[in-house]
């Protein structure tokens, strides 16, 4: 086997390079460049709803920052509506984000849907770098 090529922690999952911290969570750019980042969460609700507790208002809303600056423009962001049928949600972001050598990327969800939600296996985190 290749050098650059880990060893999956578990069946289906791989990654390739020295980038992906699996324990953080965390991709580092080993230099600087363009990165194309993708990540599809499949989410479930923990609760059930409460009779007459609408989904009115409820929203997910998932980034991919830089650093953990969400606050700031250096991120990915998609949102969604969270339907009022079923409890299993699936919810991608993609782009393009620059990162200087040594910066982080990572997944961050923002769930106002008032009830916990847990991310499934079969979820993915990537990162490519396409050019410096």
């Amino acid at each position: 086997s290749s050098p650059s090529l880990s060893q999956p922690e578990r069946k289906g999952m791989f990654h390739r390079g020295p980038g992906l911290n699996l324990t953080s969570g965390q991709y580092t750019a080993p230099i600087a460049g363009y990165y194309s980042f993708s990540s599809t969460l499949h989410i479930v609700r923990r609760e059930p709803r409460r009779k007459g507790q609408g989904c009115r208002g409820s929203r997910l809303r998932v980034l991919i920052c830089v650093e953990s600056r969400c606050q700031h423009n250096s991120n990915l962001e998609t949102v969604s509506q969270l339907e009022s049928s079923g409890d299993l949600f699936t919810i991608s972001v993609t782009g393009t984000l620059y990162l200087q050598a040594g910066q982080y990327a990572s997944v961050f969800v923002d769930n106002t849907a008032g009830s916990p939600l847990t991310v499934q296996s079969g979820s993915d985190f990537s990162a490519v770098l396409l050019g410096v």
